[in-house]
């Protein structure tokens, strides 16, 4: 979940001028990053082993 802190931190990182789509593409990477590590405490990972036998399948 995004917080103001994140927020402000995020706007301190990017340079004196920047668009909407910049902000918008941080805000939407740190979101899918903060998204990944919750997966990853809550076990719902895979490892490499099984996705290369699911891209394998895919490419048959």
């Amino acid at each position: 979940m995004l917080t103001k802190s994140k927020l402000k931190k995020t706007l301190e990182n990017l340079p004196e001028n920047f668009s909407i789509d910049e902000l918008i593409e941080q805000l939407i990477f740190i979101e899918k990053v903060e998204e990944g590590l919750e997966q990853s405490r809550s076990g719902k990972t895979i490892y490499n082993e099984e996705v290369r036998k699911i891209i394998d399948k895919w490419s048959k």
